[in-house]
């Protein structure tokens, strides 16, 4: 694959995701800010959302909304209930007769027959249901692309959406279903990222149509970023595939990690390359966020830093690539992990966020895609874009 090459499609594909970006969120803008505030009514009488997945790359979706749901990112948002039933825990339909409760929410992901029936099983039941696919959901939100990438990358903001909004209306209770609290909220410092938190709580449409212009605003957002990352970032993703590439044909793995959010990014990449879509050949991958009995033991015995380092003694090869996700750039078990794997003559490449962090600052990976954002849903969201161009850029080598 020529740089010239590899540019050039890298511009298409970034322009692909412009356009189905803005369509999507157009489309889907008005339905989105409804569900939120339903959402909100089902988490305030304690309902739970429970995310499911049948396939690998659809485990990463559900595992995903599980952790930004139950771990917030943004300070001094709650911690919601949300629970990931995917396929290595059964079939998908006994686990969610087991575990779903009317007042409960389920978003499934995937086309399987399995997960759909899973859907119907759980509309039945009286839970609120939302899909990214057609089928018996109550919700549902078709990204506007057959790439399977494109679509995945616009569910992936759609839900960062969702969690981020429902929020809104918890700081309205009187808009909430049974709550007869009505006084005027005060924003006080959320008024940055909320400035529609100052309605009268009597007013469901207003707040409505304010979170339906903070989605459209937060979707250009994300469509200019990605854009950015993909474009400001053409020779660094060209030269990180190129080197991937090599290292595959010459009997080399693809080693990933990363933390919360940025652990099921790994999860998807794993997916991704040992079950590409496309007729594309699977790849050898592992994904060290897998293991949940090495990561505590060593967690427990050692200490957080060294999770992931750890294991790369225990599996790293000369010859071999190890893909970082860090919103930041700065976690520690992250750069220790980067600096074993170049004792180890691994390539070391790694999605960063923000200004690059220590990462890109003292070059501690070899090819280094930044994500100029402080706003980690959004990072992630671009990062999921990044690495998708950078696997496809791998079968044109």
């Amino acid at each position: 694959m020529t740089q010239a090459l590899a540019g050039s499609r890298l511009a298409e594909l970034a322009e692909e995701r412009t356009r189905a970006n803005a369509r999507f969120f157009e489309e889907s803008a008005e339905s989105l800010a409804r569900l939120c505030h339903r959402m909100a009514e089902r988490f305030a009488r304690g309902g739970r959302l429970l995310a499911l997945g049948a396939t690998p790359q659809a485990r990463s979706d559900a595992r995903h909304v599980a952790v930004e749901f139950v771990h917030p990112v943004i300070v001094g948002k709650r911690a919601l209930p949300a629970i990931a039933l995917t396929a290595e825990g059964g079939e998908l339909g006994r686990q969610l007769d087991l575990a779903a409760e009317p007042g409960d929410m389920v978003i499934g992901f995937g086309s399987e027959a399995q997960a759909l029936d899973a859907l119907g099983q759980a509309r039945e039941r009286g839970c609120l249901t939302l899909a990214f696919e057609p089928g018996p959901a109550e919700w549902v939100f078709a990204p506007p692309s057959d790439d399977q990438f494109v679509r995945q990358e616009l569910a992936e903001t759609a839900y960062h959406l969702l969690w981020e909004l429902a929020h809104v209306f918890f700081d309205h209770r009187g808009l909430l279903e049974g709550r007869d609290a009505r006084a005027v909220h005060d924003t006080g410092g959320s008024s940055f990222l909320y400035p529609f938190l100052g309605e009268q709580e009597t007013d469901l449409e207003a707040v409505i149509a304010d979170v339906r212009a903070s989605i459209l605003l937060k979707a250009e957002e994300i469509g200019v970023l990605r854009a950015q990352t993909l474009t400001g970032n053409s020779a660094v993703i060209g030269g990180a595939a190129a080197a991937l590439r090599a290292a595959f044909d010459s009997g080399g793995r693809l080693l990933l990690l990363g933390n919360g959010g940025s652990a099921t990014d790994a999860m998807d990449a794993e997916a991704d390359s040992v079950n590409p879509p496309n007729g594309w050949p699977a790849r050898p991958a592992l994904d060290l966020t897998e293991d949940t009995g090495i990561i505590t033991a060593v967690a427990n015995d050692i200490g957080t830093e060294a999770i992931f380092s750890r294991q790369l003694i225990a599996h790293a090869r000369t010859g071999d690539v190890l893909l970082a996700f860090s919103t930041s750039g700065d976690s520690a078990n992250v750069i220790a992990a980067l600096a074993e794997a170049r004792r180890r003559g691994a390539v070391t490449i790694a999605m960063v966020g923000y200004d690059g962090g220590r990462i890109a600052g003292d070059a501690l990976a070899d090819h280094v895609v930044v994500t100029r954002s402080e706003h980690i849903p959004r990072i992630q969201e671009a990062q999921a874009g990044a690495w998708h161009v950078l696997r496809e850029l791998v079968e044109l080598s």
